[in-house]
């Protein structure tokens, strides 16, 4: 069979599943493969594993959440999560501790001045990741960091993408701790 053909077959298959609205929810769902001893074995050798103060599960224990919309109203699939009283104060540490790790070294003398603006959770896609928001209150500045639970594929394609960059990529794999 020629590749235009191939191609062609693929469109129109393609094309069916994105008329069922309910098929293209199961059809195009990547699969999620566990961390193997192998691969945990990998990046504790090469010194590659942290200990973290809060795991994705944590995450989920939130009591309710609101949809998040953009500046035009359309809902972005994200919702801003809220938890008691009690579980905020602990998660926001944690949040903070882990910020602190990836932009000062772990140096958690500024979590005074950290401020955790929002969790959001993504209700649609593979990984359901959360989307952190942390501000610095000195000077408003903010930045995000992603808490997904592990996937094989995704660490392989990470790592693979860390020894090709000319950048370093900071990533942890909380569930091969």
């Amino acid at each position: 069979m020629s590749q235009l053909l191939q191609i062609k077959k693929y469109r129109l298959n393609l094309k069916f599943r994105l008329s069922h609205e309910d098929d293209l929810k199961i059809s195009l769902k990547k699969p999620s493969y566990p961390v193997n001893t192998a691969l945990k074995t990998y990046f504790t050798k090469f010194n590659r594993t942290i200990r973290l103060p809060i795991f994705y599960d944590d995450l989920l224990r939130f009591q309710g959440s609101v949809e998040v919309f953009d500046k035009n109203d359309k809902d972005t699939l994200w919702v801003r999560t809220y938890y008691s009283e009690f579980d905020r104060q602990e998660i926001d540490l944690s949040l903070k501790k882990i910020y602190t790790k990836l932009h000062s070294d772990g140096n958690e003398k500024t979590i005074p001045l950290l401020n955790v603006d929002a969790i959001d959770y993504c209700t649609f896609g593979n990984s359901k990741p959360f989307r952190i928001k942390i501000r610095n209150i000195l000077n408003d500045n903010y930045a995000y960091f992603y808490v997904k639970k592990a996937d094989a594929s995704r660490i392989y394609g990470l790592e693979l993408e860390h020894m090709l960059s000319p950048h370093n990529l900071i990533f942890w794999c909380i569930t091969i701790l």
